[in-house]
């Protein structure tokens, strides 16, 4: 039965918040972090290796979710991570000076990264419990627009402001610490309204009902590992992305690099507009549409569309490469075809992974099945930046289209019965 605190309307003051305090993290350690190094001179091989490990926390967090299950309240849990990932980003400004910047700040995006993949459990698990399941439905669109949102605000704002502050003639290192600084005390504050706005439902902190915590955490992982088309499902969720892992990991430093090493030779602020801003409109765009898509006829019918949306869009990077164009109209909607391409492959990504985690045990599975996504974007994020300075952009962008291959080999392999009904 709906409550006041549960209902939809309740439900417009935290939603929101909790989604967009979920994704601002994330894309910080993952995506603007390959910014920052690349401003202060680390090599591709290295920006893609250490940068590609941070995914870590989010592969291994299934370890831990039965806990965070478990274990206190969930609004607790989300409250006091968002307060503690604020703390990491104010330090990691105060490192950014420093000599030994690398080795601090990868410390500290560790640190952020662990958080972040706890607080992805908590809220995702909070969110179901919160929420009745015909406003979870409702409620979809509402938390990934918001979770892209906060992409917008580091990929785009972020990104953005450091350039131009690096522009005004503070330098790099300055220019990223002032940044940092300022999402340090925005972050503060969103944990704040969160830990006002977030409702406290009577479900919350009461996952035991009797039995051995040791039973319940391991009965969670094994009821995981008792799915039927269990190894189809795993090769979906490692391989789908297998040519976006390696892509992901090069196309900032793509946009930056100086003409003579094949890149761009865009600055942070073009890159923020272009790539941060304009890209992640058209990323959330295409999410928004293919959950429609998918809403109206079922996953069975746009499977095959949504994987050739997220594909063959990448062609644009080998466009790009070889004729290197300086209009930024022409780089920008190239940009926003590959994103808006990849937004709406990626709806099916997801809408499989929720009827992946559906039963008794959804908040861990769903961490769990989030585990092996970040896997998929781990291991092949490894060895891009290596590959890429051994085969230049150009050929490294043909490569991640023959890296498409696997994804199709493992959409094909889905069955019926192992997707989402329609």
């Amino acid at each position: 039965m709906e409550t006041p605190s549960s209902g939809p309307n309740r439900a417009w003051w935290w939603v929101p918040t909790l989604y967009y305090g979920q994704g601002l993290p994330y894309v910080v350690v993952i995506t603007v972090s390959t910014v920052v190094y690349k401003n202060l001179g680390i090599s591709n091989r290295d920006i893609a290796l250490y940068t590609s490990e941070l995914y870590l926390p989010w592969v291994i967090k299934p370890l831990w979710s039965p806990l965070v299950e478990l274990l206190g309240r969930k609004r607790r849990w989300a409250v006091l991570l968002q307060f503690a990932m604020a703390a990491g980003f104010g330090l990691a400004a105060l490192a950014l000076p420093g000599g030994a910047f690398f080795r601090t700040t990868l410390a500290l995006f560790w640190m952020i990264a662990f958080a972040s993949a706890t607080h992805d459990i908590a809220a995702d698990g909070f969110y179901l419990l919160a929420l009745p399941p015909v406003d979870q439905a409702a409620f979809v669109g509402v938390r990934s627009t918001f979770y892209k949102l906060a992409t917008l605000s580091g990929q785009g704002g972020l990104v953005w402001l450091a350039g131009r502050l690096d522009a005004s003639g503070q330098g790099p290192a300055r220019a990223w610490e002032i940044s940092f600084g300022i999402l340090a005390a925005v972050y503060a504050g969103l944990a704040a309204v969160n830990a006002i706005t977030l409702p406290r439902p009577p479900a919350d902190g009461v996952a035991r009902r009797g039995g051995s915590f040791g039973r319940d955490y391991l009965e969670a992982f094994a009821a995981f590992f008792r799915k039927p088309g269990l190894g189809r499902i795993l090769a979906f969720l490692l391989l789908y992305r297998f040519a976006e892992a390696q892509l992901l990991k090069l196309v900032i430093p793509f946009l930056l690099d100086r003409p003579a090493a094949g890149g761009l030779g865009l600055n942070d602020e073009r890159v923020g507009i272009l790539y941060g801003e304009f890209g992640v409109v058209a990323l959330i765009a295409g999410g928004i549409l293919g959950g429609v898509a998918i809403a109206r006829h079922g996953l069975r019918r746009w499977l095959w569309p949504m994987l050739a949306a997220m594909s063959v869009p990448n062609l644009v990077f080998i466009y790009l490469a070889v004729a290197r164009p300086q209009n930024e109209m022409l780089i920008g909607s190239a940009l926003m075809l590959e994103q808006f391409g990849y937004g709406f492959g990626f709806a099916a990504y997801l809408v499989y992974l929720m009827h992946v985690a559906d039963g008794p045990h959804r908040t861990a599975h769903y961490a769990i099945g989030t585990g092996f996504m970040a896997l998929g974007m781990m291991i092949p994020g490894l060895w891009s930046g290596w590959l890429q300075e051994r085969l230049g952009y150009v050929n490294f962008f043909v490569w991640v289209l023959v890296a498409t291959i696997p994804s199709v080999v493992a959409t094909a392999l889905i069955r019926p019965s192992d997707s989402p009904k329609s």
